[in-house]
């Protein structure tokens, strides 16, 4: 694997422009959640910050925030999340004469996406890029793949399969989602069904409509996600395998939730606190069928991150939809920096990561093993005989 991911180059800050550039302004916060008159709004693009004639870096940036000095050091903070008395930089224009520069030329302009994707669009290349990208973080010392699932995805037989396996092969380390996605999920696992539709034959059962609601009663009668697992009650599903391999996954609240399941927060500045804790961790975002929390996803995660050993590279995020529109608004909150949308089939795109990703890696060891190949593959059920069963 040859991948090369894209560095960012820093500007040579001993030229004229640099040196004569003046330090950041500062304002003082009056009041908790309430930014000072004049505040600079942050960008996704890569941004330094005079001061004291030194040129501060964030770890982390976020669009429509706030950066804080503290301690000689920059913070992009979300507003709400402001203190009386922290010191923001003030600036209405973002231009270099006023001790603010926004470097957009750091990064090659590769990483830049481009508008007009669209369904007829072959993803092939995005497809390889990506396959060799999940790789690389996941075996990378600071890697951390985050997945954004919508309710779609678990409706499937296989794509929960598939994600299963991607989970346990180490290619999902945190999943942000709602409570409609998780629901559906252990509704696979308890009853079979989601939404009430058998999940293998896609067909509806008698009374299916009530299904959902009878895990919900079931989970939170019983306390909580993982107690429901514990007593034996799901016997599959990505809710499961991340919680039995302690895989941290953040549900955030709707106004319009069933139930909700008992881990659902519905406090929503506590979910963007917790939302934003997991992407400041990501190297890599995949986020499928969920316009909502894509969107959410796109404006609070990092353009980039610096790596332990100092590197600078981006944060991509990848848009999964079969609706040209959503991938279209979640690029534009992404400013289309280290942006890929993909318009296809999210139930086919999971599939094609576990084919591409798991089943080449169990195929070489079941020939070195001498394993056949039915048994390394799983023996399928039979479609005839398994309808309503499984």
């Amino acid at each position: 694997m040859g991948i090369q991911i894209p560095e960012f180059n820093s500007p040579n800050f001993s030229e004229e422009k640099y040196k004569n550039a003046p330090n950041i302004e500062l304002g003082v916060v009056e009041r908790d959640g309430v930014a000072p008159d004049n505040f600079y709004l942050t960008t996704h693009m890569p941004t330094f910050y005079k001061y004291g004639d030194r040129w501060l870096f964030p770890k982390h940036n976020s669009l429509n925030c706030v950066a804080v000095l503290e301690n000689g050091e920059i913070f992009v903070k979300e507003i709400r999340e402001l203190k009386k008395g922290e010191n923001v930089v003030l600036s209405l224009t973002g231009e270099i004469d006023t001790g603010v520069l926004v470097y957009r030329e750091g990064f090659p302009k590769s990483i830049y996406s481009t508008l007009g994707k669209a369904v007829e669009t072959s993803f092939s290349k995005d497809y390889e890029y990506l396959f060799e990208l999940m790789q690389n973080e996941r075996d990378s010392e600071d890697g951390y793949i985050t997945w954004v699932l919508g309710p779609s995805v678990v409706f499937d037989y296989d794509t929960r399969k598939a994600l299963n396996q991607l989970a346990e092969n180490g290619y999902i380390d945190c999943l942000l989602g709602g409570n409609a996605m998780c629901t559906h999920d252990l509704e696979g696992g308890f009853l079979q069904t989601a939404l009430g539709q058998n999940i293998y034959t896609q067909e509806n059962v008698p009374m299916g409509h009530y299904n959902h609601l009878d895990l919900l009663n079931e989970v939170r009668t019983t306390g909580s996600i993982k107690e429901f697992i514990a007593s034996g009650n799901v016997k599959d599903g990505i809710i499961k395998t991340l919680s039995d391999m302690d895989i941290p996954f953040v549900l955030s609240g709707s106004i319009r939730d069933d139930g909700p399941l008992p881990e659902v927060i519905g406090d929503t500045e506590r979910a963007l606190t917790e939302t934003k804790k997991a992407l400041d961790k990501s190297t890599l975002i995949i986020c499928i069928a969920t316009m909502l929390h894509s969107l959410s996803v796109a404006n609070m995660a990092s353009g980039y991150t610096v790596r332990k050993d100092g590197r600078i590279t981006p944060v991509y995020m990848y848009s999964i939809d079969v609706t040209e529109n959503v991938v279209n608004k979640v690029g534009a909150a992404r400013e289309l920096m280290a942006f890929v949308p993909m318009v296809t089939n999210v139930q086919d795109f999971v599939v094609n990561c576990e084919k591409a990703l798991i089943t080449p890696a169990n195929k070489v060891f079941a020939d070195e093993m001498k394993i056949p190949e039915e048994e390394y593959v799983g023996i399928e059920r039979d479609k005839e005989e398994s309808k309503g069963e499984i």
